[in-house]
């Protein structure tokens, strides 16, 4: 069965370069010694035979999950692979990931008169002793409409390696992937809000205008001829939402209307003052009309007594 890998892979590879028929891309991002599940969609039809997990780059077949029969496993992942059906997909389960597994799979389906690519994979296994490529910032914290700029050390500057930034975390997948400086894809995702430069073994990936729903870890990987794929540490960028975006002019509004305000009662306090104080003084003016009204009244009793008392 693996005595026919080459020839398999060479119709599965026309397939996906000329053909047209990729479904999908997913990234898988893990720790040496750990474990992975890969997902294949398969197509229950009678003249389905089994499905294929292929390694493209090694040109080497890992596994074949036969429709009614037990799996044939490459020795080289005897003990360390397994599949199982589930509904409407295949799943095939790496154990004990070794970095050597940081490749890039198909599942590749079997049909009596034909093979159909369902679905590239591109497995990323951590070492946890070495970074194998370098990368910066680690993280990075922009407000919504703003760039981040994310910069890629490569083990070698050979501009027929192919060069990838993927997408680890939500919605899992290739932002951009070169192969040499005149053949470049870019996500639908990003359309016209990614650019990049190069400068020997060092690319520079600008990210503009970025959304909430772009918060993702970003990874630099690279083919290298002979060498599992390598990749680095990631950057992990979280873009800042509206309201926390808004929340800054929304406390400075609120100073400005605690100062308004503040202005306001003491202008209200100081008009309020001065009204008292004219009272005040308006009062104690009536008063002293008053007592001298009360003096002349008790002045002119006195002079009328004493004209009685020369009458008498």
């Amino acid at each position: 069965m693996f005595s026919d890998a080459a020839d398999l892979h060479s119709k599965s590879e026309s397939k996906i370069t000329g053909g047209g028929n990729e479904q999908s891309t997913d990234v898988i991002s893990a720790w040496e010694g750990d474990s992975i599940s890969i997902t294949c969609p398969i197509n229950h039809s009678e003249y389905q035979l089994g499905m294929y997990l292929r390694n493209i780059r090694q040109n080497v077949n890992v596994i074949y999950c036969p429709k009614e029969k037990p799996p044939l496993i490459n020795p080289a992942f005897a003990n360390r692979v397994e599949c199982s059906k589930e509904g409407e997909n295949l799943r095939i389960t790496l154990h004990r990931l070794q970095e050597s597994d940081s490749e890039i799979y198909v599942c590749t389906e079997m049909f009596k008169i034909k093979e159909v690519y369902r679905k590239t994979i591109i497995v990323l296994v951590k070492a946890k002793s070495r970074r194998p490529l370098e990368q910066s910032p680690l993280h990075a914290n922009p407000e919504q409409g703003q760039s981040v700029n994310i910069t890629c050390v490569l083990k070698s500057s050979h501009e027929d390696e192919k060069f990838y930034l993927l997408r680890t975390h939500v919605q899992p997948g290739p932002v951009l992937s070169v192969s040499n400086l005149s053949r470049s894809e870019v996500s639908p995702a990003f359309g016209n809000r990614l650019e990049y430069s190069r400068e020997g073994n060092r690319i520079v990936v600008i990210l503009h205008k970025l959304q909430e729903k772009d918060s993702n870890n970003y990874i630099c990987a690279q083919e290298v001829k002979g060498s599992p794929l390598l990749s680095a540490s990631g950057t992990m960028v979280l873009v800042k939402e509206v309201e926390q975006a808004c929340e800054k002019s929304s406390w400075g509004l609120y100073a400005f209307l605690m100062v308004v305000a503040v202005l306001f009662c003491a202008l209200v306090c100081c008009t309020l003052y001065r009204v008292d104080v004219m009272k005040y003084f308006q009062k104690k003016k009536h008063n002293e009309v008053y007592e001298d009204m009360s003096y002349n009244s008790r002045r002119s009793t006195l002079v009328r007594t004493n004209t009685y008392s020369r009458g008498e």
